[in-house]
């Protein structure tokens, strides 16, 4: 029987939802099922466009109403970010999926959206075979400790600072 693991990419440097998509393009490429659970972002970016060309192989859902690094989060984030979690408890229990990433999840606990207790909830109720993986900043300690896998993304330098936008594929 294959086990699954749990996964988080943390840190403050840029790769984290990068890796995991990697992941799930890996994954997908296996034949592997994959649900990616998109807390916190609401814009459309350039990796639906190539995700929706694989089919029933990955789905993805989006739970927020934007980014909230710099803005203090409204009831509708929240709504948004609960939502999200109710759903995936009934994406848990049907089994139909080996590899899940709760992309921005560590964001959501971390602002208030979602409670780390309510992340740790569905991490106990993983199936025994589903791989789970959890990105975001500020990853909390309990997560860390309940986790298998941790990589930190570190900034050691990144070209925002000399006021490169984001940019269509690369960023976003």
């Amino acid at each position: 029987m294959r086990r699954g693991y749990i996964q988080i990419y943390t840190g403050n440097g840029k790769g984290k939802t990068t890796a995991a998509l990697g992941l799930a393009l890996r994954a997908a490429g296996a034949g592997l099922k994959v649900f990616i659970a998109q807390f916190v972002k609401q814009k459309r970016c350039s990796e639906h466009l190539i995700l929706e060309r694989l089919g029933d192989s990955v789905t993805v859902k989006r739970y927020g109403k934007g980014f909230i690094l710099k803005r203090k989060p409204t009831d509708s984030d929240r709504n948004a970010a609960r939502a999200g979690l109710d759903e995936l408890r009934g994406i848990l229990s049907s089994k139909k999926y080996d590899v899940i990433i709760l992309d921005e999840a560590n964001i959501a606990t971390h602002y208030g959206l979602i409670s780390v207790d309510d992340l740790l909830d569905v991490i106990a109720a993983r199936p025994a075979k589903t791989e789970l993986v959890i990105t975001g900043r500020y990853a909390d300690k309990r997560l860390i400790r309940k986790a298998d896998l941790v990589t930190e993304m570190r900034e050691v330098k990144h070209y925002m600072k000399k006021g490169v936008r984001a940019r269509v594929g690369i960023e976003w």
